[in-house]
């Protein structure tokens, strides 16, 4: 079964930084962040291979977020720069273990585990 715990969220101005931690026990082969809005539907924002390293972003993030993960903490990590108001949300943290999934790795479909969630509010 895997666990994950996120922390790390807060209120910042817009153009500040957060980093949000996600903590997993157990084997994972692919990990994510995603967010959540009032009103909309849950959103990729970043992935990654705990593996391999490689890195995927949503296009409303790329140049402002950088996705990480120590594999000697299990901890996989989203470094948030640049902050804006719009990327105020409610972060989740998901895994998968499957090594193949006919959802796009920035599907929330994609991921059978996810976290509790960690608020982010950036304000204006």
């Amino acid at each position: 079964q895997v666990q994950l715990v996120e922390s790390g969220g807060g209120s910042v101005q817009a153009g500040g930084s957060l980093r949000l931690s996600c903590e997993v026990s157990g084997y994972t082969y692919i990990m994510g962040w995603f967010r959540q809005a009032p009103g909309k539907e849950r959103e990729g924002v970043a992935t990654i291979y705990p593996g391999s390293g490689n890195a995927d972003y949503a296009d409303s993030v790329k140049g402002r977020f950088t996705i990480s993960r120590d594999n000697t903490k299990n901890t996989v990590y989203l470094q948030m720069n640049n902050l804006k108001p719009e990327d105020t949300a409610m972060y989740y943290c998901a895994a998968d273990l499957s090594t193949y999934s006919v959802h796009t790795r920035l599907t929330p479909r994609r991921y059978n585990y996810w976290g509790q969630g960690t608020q982010v509010t950036v304000s204006s």
